[in-house]
C-alpha cells in the first residue's frame, strides 16, 4: 500500500509542471480569441447603430463574443475570448480622436 502511494505522489509531483503549462497556453489562446474581436470590432464599427454584438466562430467553435457600445466621445469594446473550457474578458475604451489617428498612420 506505501509503495503504491508513493508511486502516485512521484506522478503526481511530476506531471504538475506539465499541467501548469498546459493551463498557461490555454489561457493565452482564449487571450488571443479575445484580442481577434477587439480588432475585428474596431474595424467594424457601425456608422448608425448605437450598440453592435456579435460572434466570431470558426469550425463550429465560438472564437469570441463581442459587444460594441457608442458612446459620447468614443467606443467601448467588450470582448470574451473562448478557447476549450476558458474564457477570458478584454474590455477598452478607444477616442474617436485616437480611432483616427490610428486610421491615419496606418493609411501611410
Amino acid at each position: 500500500m506505501k509503495s503504491y502511494t508513493f508511486l502516485f505522489l512521484l506522478l503526481a509531483t511530476f506531471l504538475y509542471p506539465f499541467q501548469n503549462l498546459n493551463f498557461e497556453e490555454n489561457l493565452d489562446k482564449a487571450y488571443q480569441n479575445a484580442k481577434k474581436g477587439i480588432y475585428w470590432a474596431l474595424d467594424n464599427i457601425p456608422r448608425d447603430k448605437k450598440k453592435l454584438d456579435n460572434d466570431l466562430i470558426f469550425d463550429d467553435n465560438l472564437i469570441a463574443r463581442i459587444d460594441l457600445y457608442k458612446e459620447v466621445e468614443g467606443v467601448r469594446v467588450v470582448s470574451v475570448g473562448y478557447y476549450e473550457t476558458y474564457s477570458i474578458t478584454i474590455e477598452i475604451y478607444r477616442s474617436y480622436e485616437s480611432l483616427e489617428k490610428d486610421k491615419k498612420v496606418s493609411s501611410r
